[in-house]
């Protein structure tokens, strides 16, 4: 440390600059840092998840659930398989090792899955692979209740706010919980259905088939081309009852006369409610990386203008913010942090009672955590509770250093009467060493933290290497 001692003294411009820089880009660094609670952890667990609506569940183990089973085991890394099947619904669950990248996982799941699609039932969906992700719970979430029909709140819920909250920045995908779309049910009948020697498959059939709207071909005239289709997509529940199921002894046999065709809610399968009064849950779910704090702004902004454009009988709160913790998680950090740099500062001036030689051992404390900004965002990390702990952590050993070599320094001038130019380079050269081996055992005891393995290794990484 001698000769960093001596540029450092004979030219200060330039330790002056070097400083300067280190300031500059870890405070550029910091405005580029996203804040969230914890660290983002990556967990190697993938669930697939398939319906089938009225199965039973033996027949959703047999049918779809081993199927699922036969074709996963087959993908490399996995350490654990989990299945469950209930009423019209399989899930099966996947836990890889650690060393698996969960993306690759994912899409030899997809690969795997679209092998078997035509194995299901028909009447099953599409199985659907959803990987473990700490990010896709609500960041914000709001309720809406009015004194009216829950489809018709759902469908004004739809188009006045979620539509618009979907534009938001940062916004990744926003949803409903207690809604209920219309749905248009056919109730048939079954005396009158077998009086006129019908089954149930053949008005699934012609609902079906007069209900859709296909591609009609061309219609070319002279240098000009017409595109055709057909329009036969209903538009009214009363249009059902219209459809012609089969032709008896000349007569039509609609709908109508077998059944009834009206227009219900879709089957729920949440509910919400505010102060006793029906209501529809709407949960805001961020993008991957972006910034919680920011994002979540950004939502409250959109809404801020949406709720004076609302109809006056829905009532619109906030029954789920995430940066009310994170920030007041974070403002507790911050303050423990101030608080430190301070009481070290005031420490160091009770035992040198030298105004001078305090303000340079506590100027090393914003100037090291200002650049260690540059850090953290080099390794891709967030302002989160285990960053901003390492950094309050830190304070008292960066000023441990600063306080050491400064009052050996301060010694050589009030003991051996040398000016303090000299005295920096003989009091830095005489404990340098010592100084130096401080640090780099507390090197070798935070950076094994940061490459720790499991779980636990990937969430206290962030930490050990940022106090390193």
């Amino acid at each position: 440390m001698q000769w960093l001692a001596e540029i450092c003294v004979h030219r200060p411009v330039f330790a002056t600059v070097i400083v300067l820089f280190f300031t500059v880009v870890g405070g550029f660094s910091f405005f580029t840092l996203g804040v969230d609670r914890f660290p983002k952890i990556d967990l190697p667990t993938i669930s697939v998840r398939t319906s089938n609506p009225g199965a039973a569940p033996e027949e959703i183990e047999t049918e779809i659930t081993d199927v699922v089973e036969a074709a996963l085991n087959t993908v490399p890394g996995v350490e654990e398989m989990r299945s469950s099947s209930s009423r019209g619904s399989s899930n099966v669950t996947l836990t890889f090792n650690l060393e698996k990248d969960p993306d690759v996982a994912f899409q030899e799941i997809q690969q795997k899955l679209s092998t078997i699609v035509n194995r299901l039932p028909d009447s099953a969906d599409p199985p659907v692979a959803q990987k473990a992700d700490p990010d896709s719970q609500p960041v914000l979430q709001y309720v809406i209740s009015a004194p009216r029909n829950v489809m018709e709140l759902t469908d004004a819920v739809e188009t006045l706010i979620v539509e618009r909250l979907e534009s938001a920045d940062g916004v990744g995908e926003v949803f409903m919980w207690g809604a209920r779309q219309p749905r248009v049910q056919v109730s048939i009948n079954p005396d009158r259905l077998r009086a006129f020697n019908l089954s149930v498959t053949d008005v699934t059939n012609a609902v079906r088939a007069q209900n859709q709207e296909l591609p009609g071909g061309n219609l070319v005239e002279g240098r000009r081309t017409f595109g055709v289709r057909t329009m036969s997509k209903l538009t009214d529940v009363s249009e059902f009852n219209e459809i012609v199921i089969a032709t008896r002894n000349g007569f039509p046999i609609k709908v109508q006369d077998v059944g009834r065709a009206e227009l219900i809610g879709a089957e729920p399968t949440s509910a919400a409610s505010l102060d006793g009064v029906q209501s529809v849950s709407v949960g805001v779910r961020k993008q991957a990386g972006a910034n919680t704090i920011a994002v979540i702004n950004n939502v409250k902004t959109r809404m801020a203008d949406i709720v004076p454009n609302l109809p006056d009988d829905m009532r619109v709160a906030v029954i789920r913010d995430q940066s009310e913790f994170i920030e007041n998680s974070l403002h507790a950090i911050q303050e423990h942090l101030i608080l430190g740099g301070l009481f070290a500062a005031l420490i160091v001036f009770f035992f040198l009672w030298n105004f001078r030689s305090t303000i340079i051992s506590a100027l090393s404390i914003p100037i090291s955590i200002i650049a260690a900004f540059a850090a953290i965002a080099a390794f891709g990390f967030s302002l989160n509770q285990m960053t901003m702990l390492a950094l309050t952590l830190m304070v008292g050993i960066v000023i441990d250093d600063a306080i050491v070599v400064l009052e050996n320094i301060y010694r050589f001038v009030e003991e051996k009467g040398m000016d303090p130019v000299q005295a920096a380079i003989e009091g830095t050269r005489e404990i340098g060493l010592a100084v130096l081996a401080t640090t780099l055992s507390l090197l070798a005891v935070f950076i094994p933290v940061g490459f720790m393995t499991g779980i636990v290794g990937r969430f206290m990484s962030s930490f050990g290497l940022t106090a390193a």
